[in-house]
């Protein structure tokens, strides 16, 4: 099937939980090979969103088109287009990273002659080729975060959903791994969709940011359009001013941290 040029299309997507609207008629489209970031407060409902993207979880109304397939119609072609990471590790820790791989790879009906050489490539592109037979358990965060990373793209899908891919890893940790997604994209045009509260790596490595409060989106554009639409000198600055000040401090998104962060985040990648 041929790709249009916007290969994610949103419109009016809501979601209830027992009558509590989490996602509330939201509408948005992604080009093919854009890096989009979608940013909000903790409960703003991100990750309900990506869940609907990737058929985790059903729309109450509204229509998902995700590479011309529509997500009502046509789940298990939308399963073979994408690769995601979730917040939460999902590899198998009693597993060594080669074993972890070559699962996700027969999962998804590779070839043994395809998968084999796909694995080492991306075993090599993320540092782990020379640890490939240890287990999982004794990698570190950022180790695992790699390897997830990796598999994600093993059978080399077109979008990469992302849902806070470095939360809780060190910073120098966080730029190897953005380094390696902006690789992907430019070596591959992957479309890459994530979630973040580092607002820095946002800035730094997204060509378009939505941002959602309350279950809808306030604010859509690039960073530098978001900063000159409310005349600040940052994107956090304009996050800070785009959602409501309760959810900001109940999401842990203060100034203070904020502030914190672009220290961290002072030279884009």
């Amino acid at each position: 099937m041929e790709y249009s040029h916007q290969i994610i299309r949103v419109m009016n997507l809501s979601k209830n939980f027992k009558g509590y609207p989490a996602v509330k008629k939201v509408s948005f489209t992604v080009d093919q090979g854009e890096i989009f970031a979608f940013l909000g407060p903790n409960g703003a409902g991100k990750t309900t969103v990506i869940k609907m993207l990737t058929t985790l979880l059903t729309p109450s109304s509204g229509l998902i088109f995700i590479g011309g397939f529509n997500i009502r119609e046509e789940k298990n072609a939308i399963r073979r287009l994408f690769g995601i990471v979730f917040q939460d590790s999902s590899l198998d820790f009693d597993l060594t990273a080669y074993e972890n791989m070559q699962f996700h790879a027969i999962l998804y009906g590779m070839a043994k002659g395809e998968w084999k050489m796909k694995i080492e490539e991306l075993l090599r592109l993320v540092g782990l080729w020379s640890r490939r037979h240890s287990l999982v358990k004794t990698f570190s965060g950022g180790m695992r975060r790699r390897l997830e990373v990796a598999r994600s793209f093993l059978h080399q899908p077109k979008i990469l959903f992302l849902d806070e891919p470095t939360l809780g890893l060190d910073p120098q940790t966080r730029k190897t791994i953005w380094q390696y997604l902006l690789d992907l994209n430019r070596n591959s045009g992957v479309t890459v969709f994530f979630t973040t509260h580092y607002l820095d790596e946002a800035a730094a490595t997204a060509q378009r940011v939505a941002i959602i409060d309350g279950g809808e989106i306030t604010a859509l554009g690039t960073p530098l359009e978001l900063q000159r639409k409310t005349q600040s000198g940052s994107l956090e600055e304009a996050y800070l001013k785009l959602v409501r000040k309760e959810a900001g401090e109940e999401g842990g998104l203060g100034a203070d941290r904020l502030r914190q962060e672009r220290k961290l985040w002072t030279k884009k990648l």
